[in-house]
């Protein structure tokens, strides 16, 4: 049988990974990620839904990533102050070597690729 070339995004039916942020990188809050990694790729290509209740943390990107807000409100600030709010219907690129934080206002939920 052939795999399809088509894939939804879409989270039925599929049990989410649990995570967090590492402990060194938690500035705020309890926040609890949950990631339904719905494609995984040799070459590092990555997609799926990812979502996080209320907090922050640091991040650093070696990746590139496309995020699309499905739902909630987060803070991205990188270092050098600058901060942008995103919500429902936001999409944005973060390159790599971004480093920052992410705050999340109201639990987040996001499409992404990833790619390495």
């Amino acid at each position: 049988m052939n795999e399809s070339l088509f894939l939804a995004i879409r989270k039925d039916g599929i049990e989410p990974e649990a995570g967090a942020p590492a402990p060194e990188r938690l500035i705020a809050g309890d926040p609890r990620f949950r990631t339904w990694n719905l494609e995984e790729r040799d070459g590092g290509l990555y997609a799926g839904l990812w979502e996080s209740t209320p907090g922050k943390w640091r991040i650093e990107y070696d990746e590139w990533e496309f995020c699309h807000i499905l739902s909630g409100v987060s803070v991205i600030t990188e270092d050098n102050g600058e901060a942008h709010t995103v919500r429902a219907g936001d999409s944005f690129v973060l390159r790599p070597g971004f480093k920052g934080s992410w705050e999340v206002v109201e639990t987040t939920l996001k499409e992404y690729v990833i790619k390495l």
